[in-house]
């Protein structure tokens, strides 16, 4: 009998493989807890088998549609005012139940590694934040990293909508969470965030094919990079150049006794500091392996305790060992380095630190004015000062003639999939550009800061070719100007990212469009900086002017136009809010001023009614006034009375 009911199963499974049967599937980010856009119609699509009937029931109505030939299937509900939660109940040859359905706006936020950082990164500085956080009907979806060549994909490679709840709030894009708690404090509608974006990548790859029509150069590229066979011949891995194929085997490992080990007695080690980089400190074009050691006394209240060890940022991997024991590792620069310390490893008195860092290529080392120590509930420890270090490893110089750019000319070039034009938008974004947005928030810049020129057609192919695609030309699109990041320049400099942060701002145009100005929100030594609260809640400040018609001051000055007069110029702005004034209420301060040569000095300038007059007795026939012209200018202080700073900007 047993044997006959197993043999029924079998001829049953036969039939439906072969009468193609399937079960309705939807894609990934249609999911339990979604938010979905108010005022918009509502569009819920999927797959099954080739002419399954489908039928959906959502807030009371219901909807009937059939797969088509290839098994897709799609249907529309009415447009639906803020609320919920509710439930969707999808049945055909199999049943579907969501539930915990919000309506209200969505964002999709999209960029590099400054719209990617969680909220966990930055634990410290939001802690309070982190547990506070009680707003269920704000959400969030992290779009899993993918890239696709061939065209747009069909669906995203998973993912999932987390609540903003306390501990379930750290995965969600810092930057994008503040955003969204300013609005939803304001108009108390469901937020829905789409999180969009991959660190380290261009601005080409999230571009769609149709905002490249003016592009034949690219257009020739994507099309290349169809062919699957062309793209092997061409890819690299990212750090190729620099890493031969047979590598040398690092010295603090193949020893009697590993480095790290707390009975290698290290000689002819040479005394170096933390932080610093080994570049300043005597080791000239150095790549590839140092070990630093040092012996921390700990007191008696350490004793056998957990503690955390703070280890600023390290470039650009590191491994950290304490008393013989690997309590932590990153594998490359840009985390802030926060390591749990067991219990039972710590002692009083002497214990051994050592730290194995690794670099490929430019300064290595531990980047100063961060924070360097160990500590538990009792006690604190610093880190800083003279280290022991030696050299593990020296890796051949990189070869950057091996890379070249994208820029349809070169009959030779590499392939990085993750940075080739329209790879990231197909995999990443076009998966769900059936769901309505409300807008777009974009923060992405750094990768193309080397190539500044190309930025300004870049952003209009980006914002046009999305507007495109949701046949909405009017579809809000805040983005975020590069905040100031580098060394402070104490003399008038060129500079890519003031170039950038130009061509930011001459993308601007319409009432849909906002940039936010960051370039107070940086800092000198970290290109992701920890304040991620200030851009969001100026992004939302923006939202609420092109998106909910707040007739509000969002923007600080803008540079609209100039005059010459005699031996000044006269800068006159837009968005001047109340009135120009500085932040500090001392003078204006990074005003250059030029002649015909374009040779600039520093500057005098003085608020005269709502105009800035700029002079210099250096120029007595001037042409030409830059501002804040630099990567990390060193006090641009011209703000409106509304507090928001002014862009750098420089005449035409």
């Amino acid at each position: 009998m047993k044997n006959d009911k197993t043999f029924a199963t079998f001829i049953l499974l036969m039939f439906c493989v072969t009468a193609g049967i399937s079960q309705i599937t939807l894609p990934e980010i249609i999911r339990d807890s979604m938010v979905i856009q108010r005022n918009a119609k509502i569009t819920i699509w999927g797959w099954a088998s080739p002419g399954e009937r489908i039928t959906a029931t959502f807030n009371g109505k219901q909807r009937k549609t059939s797969a088509d030939s290839e098994g897709d299937w799609s249907l529309e509900f009415p447009k639906m005012k803020a609320g919920g939660p509710y439930t969707l109940e999808i049945s055909g040859k199999n049943n579907i139940r969501l539930e915990d359905i919000l309506i209200g706006d969505v964002w999709l936020c999209s960029g590099q590694s400054n719209m990617v950082h969680q909220m966990d990164i930055h634990d410290v500085t939001y802690a309070k934040d982190i547990v506070n956080a009680n707003y269920p009907e704000i959400r969030h979806f992290k779009v899993p990293r993918k890239t696709d060549l061939q065209g747009p994909s069909k669906d995203l490679d998973g993912g999932s909508w987390k609540v903003a709840v306390s501990e379930e709030v750290r995965p969600f894009s810092a930057v994008a969470y503040f955003f969204a708690l300013k609005l939803y404090k304001k108009y108390g509608v469901p937020i829905g965030l789409i999180n969009a974006s991959v660190g380290g990548t261009p601005i080409e790859a999230w571009i769609n094919e149709e905002g490249y029509q003016k592009s034949p150069g690219i257009l020739k590229i994507i099309e290349e990079n169809k062919d699957t066979a062309f793209v092997n011949s061409h890819s690299i891995n990212r750090f190729s150049g620099n890493q031969p194929s047979q590598k040398p085997k690092d010295k603090g490992l193949i020893g009697e006794k590993p480095w790290y080990d707390v009975n290698f007695e290290p000689k002819n080690w040479r005394r170096i500091n933390i932080p610093g980089y080994w570049e300043d400190q005597g080791a000239r074009d150095l790549n590839g392996v140092v070990w630093y050691r040092k012996e921390i006394v700990l007191p008696q209240s350490m004793d056998n305790e957990e503690a955390t060890v703070f280890l600023g940022r390290i470039v650009d991997a590191d491994e950290l060992y304490i008393n013989g024991e690997k309590v932590g590792n990153t594998t490359y620069q840009y985390p802030q380095r926060r390591y749990d310390v067991p219990a039972n490893i710590l002692k009083a008195g002497k214990n051994t630190f050592v730290i194995r860092v690794t670099n490929n290529y430019g300064k290595g080392g531990f980047v100063p004015d961060k924070p360097y120590y160990i500590f538990t509930d009792k006690d604190t420890v610093d880190l800083n000062g003279y280290w022991q270090y030696k050299v593990g490893e020296v890796y051949p110089p990189v070869d950057f003639s091996s890379f070249s750019q994208n820029d349809g000319k070169s009959k030779e070039r590499t392939i990085n999939p993750q940075n080739e034009p329209t790879a990231l938008y197909n995999g990443m974004v076009a998966p769900y550009i059936q769901l309505p947005i409300k807008g777009v928030l974009w923060y992405q810049g750094e990768s193309n800061a080397g190539r500044p020129e190309e930025y300004l057609d870049l952003m209009h192919a980006l914002m046009n070719g999305w507007r495109g695609i949701y046949n909405d030309p009017e579809l809000p699109f805040i983005y975020a100007q590069l905040p100031n990041f580098g060394d402070v320049t104490y003399s008038p400099t060129e500079s890519n990212w003031a170039e950038l942060r130009e061509a930011q701002l001459k993308a601007l145009g319409g009432p849909s469009t906002a940039m936010t100005v960051n370039i107070d929100l940086g800092e000198w030594n970290d290109i992701h900086p920890d304040n991620k609260k200030d851009v969001g809640e100026r992004m939302a400040l923006a939202a609420k002017k092109i998106a909910y018609g707040e007739d509000i001051v969002y923007s600080g000055p803008l540079y609209q136009s100039s005059q010459i007069k005699d031996d000044k110029i006269i800068i006159s702005f837009s968005h001047i809010g109340g009135g120009l004034t500085t932040d500090d209420g001392e003078a204006l301060d990074s005003f250059e001023i030029a002649g015909e040569d374009k040779n600039f000095v520093w500057a005098k300038a003085k608020i005269d009614d709502d105009k800035v007059i700029v002079w210099s007795n250096e120029v007595p026939n001037p042409k030409y006034v830059r501002y804040a012209w630099a990567d990390n200018p060193d006090n641009p202080n011209l703000y409106n009375k509304e507090g928001l700073p002014a862009s750098p900007f420089r005449t035409e």
